[in-house]
C-alpha cells in the first residue's frame, strides 16, 4: 500500500490550486476545519446502522448509505428539506439520470457541534478555492462491505461528480484489503495512488480538474467493511433533473 501524500495544512489551499487535490492527516483537521479528530470521533457511531442502498444496478448487496443536504453560507449552516440525490449521466454513467431517495442522516448526528464545524470548515476551503459564495452541500455516509466477497466503493469507475469540491473522509477500515484511492488529471496524464488507513484522513478534490475512484475491497481475515463520509459542495444550487 502506498502512504497518502499528506500535505501541511498551511500548504493545502496552494496545492489544491496547483494540483487539484490534497490529502490531510487526521491531526491536521484542527487547523483546517476547526475540529479535532477527537471531536469527530463521536460521528463514527452513526455508521453502524446505515440502510441498504437499493439502487445498485449491478445487483450487489455491498453498499449501505444515508444522504442529507445542507446550505453553508459563511458561518451559517442550514439543513434542507429531505430531497433525492440526482446526477446526470455525463458524470455517473451507471446510476445517473435517476432520482435516488436515500434515508437521511440521523438527527443526533447532524446535531453534533463537530458536524457544523466540519461543514463550515469545508465551506471555507471551497470559498478559498472558488471565491466566497453560498455552498449547496450533499453529505453521503457510506459503508462498503464484503458480503458478496467483493465490495465496490465506486462501481461507476473513475468519475467526476459535477460539483466544485469533493471531500472524502475515511471513517474506518476493518479486515479488508484493497480500497486504494486513485486521483487523475481530468485533462492530462498525471495521477496519484495511495491507500487511506488512518480514521479521519481527508482527501480534497477540485472536481473541475480531477477524476477519482477507489478500487474494490476484499475480506482480509473475516467479514470486512470500509466506512467513508463523502461531502460535495456546489455553487449555484443542487443538481436536479
Amino acid at each position: 500500500m502506498f502512504t497518502p501524500p499528506y500535505v501541511d495544512p498551511a500548504q493545502c489551499a496552494d496545492q489544491l490550486k496547483r494540483l487539484g487535490h490534497a490529502v490531510l492527516a487526521p491531526a491536521s483537521l484542527v487547523e483546517t476545519l476547526g475540529c479535532s479528530s477527537a471531536e469527530l470521533a463521536g460521528l463514527a457511531a452513526f455508521w453502524k446502522n446505515l440502510p441498504t442502498d437499493q439502487y445498485l444496478k449491478d445487483g450487489g448487496r455491498y453498499r449501505f448509505r444515508r444522504h442529507s443536504s445542507f446550505v453553508v453560507a459563511g458561518e451559517s449552516v442550514s439543513q434542507c428539506p429531505h430531497r433525492p440525490h440526482w446526477q446526470p449521466v455525463d458524470y455517473n454513467a451507471l446510476h445517473g439520470g435517476i432520482e435516488r431517495m436515500f434515508e437521511p442522516m440521523q438527527a443526533e448526528a447532524v446535531a453534533l457541534p463537530a458536524w457544523r464545524k466540519l461543514l463550515r470548515g469545508l465551506g471555507g476551503i471551497a470559498s478559498s478555492l472558488k471565491g466566497a459564495k453560498p455552498w449547496f452541500v450533499e453529505a453521503h455516509q457510506f459503508r462498503i462491505d464484503t458480503t458478496d466477497g467483493i465490495g465496490r466503493p465506486t462501481p461507476e469507475g473513475a468519475h467526476r461528480d459535477g460539483v466544485d469540491l469533493v471531500a472524502v473522509f475515511l471513517i474506518q477500515r476493518h479486515q479488508i484489503k484493497g480500497g486504494e484511492s486513485r486521483v487523475f488529471e481530468a485533462a492530462g496524464p498525471q495521477g496519484q495512488r495511495f491507500t487511506m488507513t488512518e480514521p479521519w484522513t481527508l482527501l480534497l478534490l477540485d472536481d473541475e480538474r480531477v477524476i477519482h475512484e477507489t478500487t474494490p475491497i476484499q475480506p482480509d481475515g473475516g467479514h470486512g467493511h470500509r466506512d467513508t463520509l463523502v461531502v460535495t459542495l456546489r455553487s449555484g444550487g443542487f443538481q436536479d433533473p
